[in-house]
């Protein structure tokens, strides 16, 4: 098994879907629980969820699946605080990892195989920080980042999350292309369309 724990970041209020996305359907369980299935088919040995908003709500959903679960109460800082939480965590409990593997909660097309290959590609003790390739030239989540970014990443605390971190180390970022366009769920609308096309045939 992977010495890389997995952080799924589920804590926001869903503001502009207007419902709890983590809650929504995708084929037959909710978004959270597929997105800690697709995280726990890997060969990772160590899956956190954080959570914030809708807490418990959430929670209940859940609590019978093998992993950790955190409550980010300071989650209306944003997507930082849900990260500083999460490696706050690994830094306490699981001294031995030699990296983060960061993961959203709206993110359904990203697959156990892709979560795997960035885990696989990824070279410990090199100050690496693996990235998911976007359209024109950007990238970001799933981010594998090393041991070594640690302290930073514990101290985040707006809504940018780590993007300055990508753009401050360049140099050590790896970028990997998912074999699907990879879509995050932001709106009713962004929903709608990926349940049509995948459920809906």
């Amino acid at each position: 098994m992977s010495k890389i724990p997995i952080i799924i970041l589920a804590a926001g209020a869903s503001s502009r879907m207007g419902s709890a996305k983590q809650l929504l359907n995708w084929g037959g369980k909710t978004l959270i629980e597929h997105t800690l299935q697709t995280a726990l088919n890997t060969i990772s040995n160590d899956v956190i969820v954080v959570l914030g908003a809708n807490y418990e709500l959430i929670r209940k959903k859940i609590t019978a699946l093998s992993i950790t679960i955190l409550h980010n109460q300071e989650w209306e800082q944003g997507l930082g605080k849900s990260i500083a939480s999460g490696v706050n965590y690994i830094m306490e409990f699981n001294p031995h990892a030699d990296g983060v593997l960061i993961i959203l909660a709206d993110q359904p097309l990203i697959d156990s195989a892709y979560l795997n290959e960035l885990i696989q590609v990824f070279n410990p003790s090199k100050n690496q920080i693996i990235a998911t390739s976007y359209k024109n030239d950007t990238y970001g989540v799933p981010v594998l980042f090393d041991k070594g970014y640690f302290k930073e990443l514990s101290k985040l605390k707006n809504d940018k999350g780590a993007k300055h971190l990508l753009t401050q180390n360049e140099s050590f970022v790896k970028t990997l292309v998912p074999p699907i366009k990879n879509v995050d769920l932001d709106s009713k609308e962004d929903y709608d369309m990926l349940y049509q096309a995948n459920f809906k045939k």
